[in-house]
């Protein structure tokens, strides 16, 4: 899936929510804060960590680029 964005950067909980891949900010913060995401192949537990143009983030066996 590709997201694209009109901003330099987005936080992952946001980008996570954005995408519909969780339903809200709470479930976006367990997911990241159980080891659950990872972010151009690397577990991140930052909530707030800033995904750019070019990132690939993994959660739940789905793929999304940010463009």
């Amino acid at each position: 899936m590709e997201i694209k964005i009109t901003t330099p950067f987005i936080k992952l909980d946001q980008l996570l929510k954005f995408s519909g891949l969780c339903s809200t900010g709470g479930e976006a913060k367990d997911v990241i804060f159980g080891g659950l995401v990872k972010v151009n192949g690397e577990i991140t537990v930052q909530r707030g960590k800033k995904v750019y143009p070019g990132d690939e983030i993994f959660f739940e066996n789905q793929s999304i680029k940010v463009i």
